[in-house]
C-alpha cells in the first residue's frame, strides 16, 4: 500500500498568507532552515494507479499539479483520484471539494452522517456540488467495520471515532458528537501492515493507544507544540486543547504518548501550524523529537506498508 502526503501543514498553511509571526515572517526573508507546506491531506492506493483522496484541501490544484499518479492519464478526461473520505468537517479539510467540479460523474464521497450534516447544512458543499458533478454520498461507519471502496479493490480501510470539536461554523461546536471527527486505519492485506492516520486528535486513551500500538506506522496530530501557543503570540485567546488539538510539549502530550508506543512503530506527525516552532528544522524542539524518534511530515512525502 502506497501512501502519499500531499499536504502537511494546518490550516492556512505555511507561510500563512496573513501572517507574520516568527515562523512565516522568517520563511518568506529566508532566514529560516524550513519548507513550504500546503494544508494537509494524504493519498492512498494499493496500485499505484486508482487514490483515495483522505481530506480535500484548499490547496488541491496545486497538490495535484505536484503529484503526477493524481494527473490525467487515461483519456481526454480523467483522474487518479478514485474517491475521497472525509475525516472531519473542518474548512481546510473540505474546501477543495469545489476545485473536483469538473469531474464527468458524481464523486464518490465518504463521511460520517455528522460530516455530511455539516457540509449540507452548515456549510453546503454537497448543494452547490449538486449543480456541477453531484455526489455519491456513502455513509461512513465508525464502529471498526471494513469500509467499503468498489472503486479502490484491495484497499482496506477502517474508521474509529475520536475526541475532537466540529468545525467552528457548526451548530454542534462546544457539544462534539462521535463522528465529528475520525481517525482512520489502513491495512495492506498482503502483508498485514497497518497505517493510522489522526489529522485531529485531542486526547489519547488506553483504547486508542492500543489501537496505534498494534501499528505499524502512526501519523497524528502535530498542529501546536505547547497547548498555549497561539495565546502567547496574541494570535487567539483559546488554548490547543480547547481548539481539538493535543499539543506536542507537556505533561500528557503528544511526545509523552508517541513514547509509549513500540520501538518498531514509525511515529510521524502532520498537520501542523504554522506557529509551530518544530517546523525550523535546527530548532531545539526539532531536535527534542529526534531524540524521541518522531518524525515531521511533509508535502511530497511517500510511505509504503
Amino acid at each position: 500500500m502506497r501512501i502519499r502526503v500531499l499536504g502537511s501543514s494546518a490550516g492556512g498553511g505555511f507561510p500563512q498568507w496573513n501572517c507574520n509571526c516568527p515562523n512565516c515572517d522568517g520563511l518568506r526573508r529566508g532566514a529560516l532552515r524550513a519548507r513550504a507546506r500546503t494544508q494537509s491531506s494524504i493519498a492512498l492506493s494499493q496500485d499505484g494507479t486508482d487514490w483515495l483522496l483522505v481530506n480535500a484541501s484548499p490547496d488541491i490544484l496545486q497538490q495535484i499539479k505536484d503529484t503526477p499518479a493524481l494527473q490525467p492519464g487515461r483519456r481526454v478526461r480523467d483522474s487518479g483520484i478514485a474517491a475521497v473520505l472525509l475525516m472531519d468537517a473542518q474548512i481546510d479539510h473540505v474546501t477543495g471539494l469545489l476545485m473536483l467540479r469538473e469531474r464527468g460523474t458524481p464523486l464518490p464521497l465518504l463521511a460520517t452522517p455528522e460530516v455530511v450534516s455539516d457540509i449540507s447544512d452548515g456549510f453546503p458543499l454537497t448543494r452547490i456540488l449538486a449543480h456541477y458533478c453531484g455526489t455519491q454520498l456513502r455513509e461512513l461507519p465508525v464502529d471498526g467495520s471494513v469500509v467499503a471502496l468498489p472503486e479502490l479493490p484491495g484497499l482496506e480501510v477502517r474508521t474509529v471515532s475520536l475526541a475532537s470539536q466540529p468545525p467552528p461554523y457548526s451548530p454542534f461546536r462546544g457539544r462534539p458528537r462521535p463522528g465529528d471527527n475520525i481517525g482512520l486505519l489502513a491495512r495492506n492485506p498482503a502483508s498485514g501492515a497497518q497505517l493510522f492516520y489522526a489529522p485531529g486528535l485531542a486526547a489519547i486513551g488506553p483504547e486508542l493507544l492500543d489501537l496505534m500500538a498494534a501499528c505499524d506506522v502512526v501519523l497524528v496530530d502535530g498542529t501546536f507544540w505547547t497547548n498555549d501557543e497561539m495565546q502567547r503570540l496574541g494570535l487567539s485567546g483559546k488554548t490547543a486543547l480547547e481548539m481539538g488539538h493535543l499539543p506536542q510539549s507537556g505533561p500528557g502530550g503528544m511526545i509523552e504518548q508517541l513514547d509509549r508506543l513500540p520501538a518498531r512503530t514509525r511515529k510521524i506527525l502532520i498537520h501542523i501550524n504554522n506557529t509551530n516552532p518544530m517546523l525550523v528544522e535546527d530548532s531545539p524542539e526539532r531536535q527534542q523529537l529526534v531524540q524521541h524518534g518522531i518524525e515531521v511530515a511533509f508535502d511530497g512525502m511517500e510511505l509504503e506498508i
